[in-house]
């Protein structure tokens, strides 16, 4: 028998009635012959309602206790699940993340998981129940609650369909599947039916909120298919699986912005070895999560560093900057907290040149101004003033013809990735 991991986001739990379509979903799916376990999110906003709760008792609140707090979020979710479910007239049964087994790291409210006993799941499939088990959460070895991040339920269901061998991992939103923007930002975006894991890893890092990036690197590692659904309707949403020579027809896939970024500029940083280890050692420790690094030597022996962060992390790495300024002799630290990134992402970039040359044009032509650009074999991203950020989106997307079905094909193809990463 076949096993089969669905998971409901907050959205889709909203309210006793999406509980119960949830509940009949999942009931369906068990009397067609398959072993299933559900995961779901807190209900609708139920993790912001408690955050702003936690902050009305104290601004910062222990990480701790936080943890503690925001984790009964998800038990609310489960056992109303599992209500409904025996409604129907199905077994099924609740489980936290400490009760199915699911160590992470001693990270309170960042939390990554170290392993997961699948014994106490299969024992319960094993008996015909339906397991209900709460995302976001785990325990750490010595009992301790934790929390694995916002977004990060998908990390649960993915991990839990590769321990389980699922043969696939279903995900349950408010949209159909993941489209070539965010079509709340750009109208005419369009749902994508196959897209890779390398793909959609970088759209989810990228800004794309359809999935927590956690979770499609667990699906890439373990190749665990997953298809994003809309818990609304029962069409056919986008399947995201391992890459296929087909996809490099497609140039680029999609695009996205991230809004919520600052960025940090160390002034005169002694240029010796060892240097960057000591910085972004440092901001690692304090789980302070770095993108879009570059280093520029100069002559003086100094060296000046530049690099993004999430406004959610500002703080806590200008405190860890602070502290090493004193201890290593950094100059200046220049901060901008209104930087966003605009991104297209395609493994066709491999093949194909061509695709730089149109984004940079492109936000000319917009008369949009380019603050520093990163790449890799598979995307291009541009920093631009947080205020562009929208335009620049709708402006990248048209330029690439996401719109329409096929319309980013070239035949510009060239035989070596070498020769393609000089032509982006």
């Amino acid at each position: 028998m076949s096993t089969i991991v669905m998971k409901f986001g907050g959205t889709s739990v909203a309210d006793a009635e999406r509980i119960a379509r949830a509940a009949r979903r999942v009931v369906k799916a068990k009397e067609s012959g398959q072993q299933v376990v559900v995961v779901v999110s807190a209900r609708g906003h139920r993790t912001d309602e408690l955050i702003a709760l936690a902050q009305e008792i104290s601004p910062k609140p222990p990480t701790r206790e936080l943890a503690v707090l925001l984790a009964t979020g998800e038990q609310e979710s489960i056992a109303l699940m599992a209500m409904a479910i025996h409604k129907l007239g199905h077994e099924a049964i609740s489980q936290t993340g400490g009760q199915i087994g699911l160590l992470s790291e001693a990270v309170y409210t960042k939390a990554r998981i170290k392993s997961i006993d699948a014994s106490r799941i299969t024992r319960e499939l094993n008996n015909g129940r339906i397991v209900i088990v709460a995302g976001f959460q785990g325990v750490t070895e010595s009992g301790e609650i934790t929390t694995l991040g916002r977004g990060a339920s998908d990390t649960t269901a993915v991990a839990l369909a590769a321990v389980l061998g699922a043969k696939v991992c279903e995900i349950y939103t408010d949209v159909d599947g993941v489209y070539t923007a965010d079509p709340r930002l750009v109208p005419d975006a369009r749902k994508i039916e196959q897209i890779s894991y390398e793909e959609m890893l970088e759209l989810a890092s990228l800004g794309a909120g359809v999935m927590h990036n956690r979770s499609i690197m667990l699906a890439m590692k373990y190749r665990v298919p997953v298809h994003v659904r809309s818990s609304f309707t029962d069409t056919t949403g986008t399947l995201i699986t391992k890459e296929n020579p087909m996809m490099e027809d497609i140039v680029v896939t999609g695009a996205s912005v991230a809004k919520n970024l600052a960025r940090l500029i160390l002034l005169d940083v002694p240029h010796k070895p060892g240097m960057a280890a000591r910085i972004f050692g440092a901001l690692a420790a304090r789980n302070v999560v770095v993108d879009d690094i570059v280093q520029s030597a100069f002559a003086a022996g100094s060296a000046n560093m530049t690099f993004t962060v999430s406004n959610e992390d500002l703080d806590t790495c200008q405190l860890v900057l602070e502290e090493l300024r004193k201890k290593i002799g950094l100059g200046e630290i220049v901060v901008d907290p209104t930087i966003a990134k605009v991104s297209v992402v395609g493994v066709g970039m491999r093949s194909h040149s061509g695709v730089a040359d149109k984004m940079f044009a492109t936000l000319a032509s917009e008369n949009i101004n380019i603050e520093m650009i990163t790449t890799s074999d598979i995307k291009i991203s541009t920093l631009i003033p947080q205020g562009e950020a929208d335009r620049a989106l709708r402006a990248v997307h048209a330029a690439f013809g996401l719109h329409k079905a096929g319309a980013t094909k070239t035949s510009k193809a060239r035989k070596s990735t070498r020769k393609t990463r000089k032509g982006k």
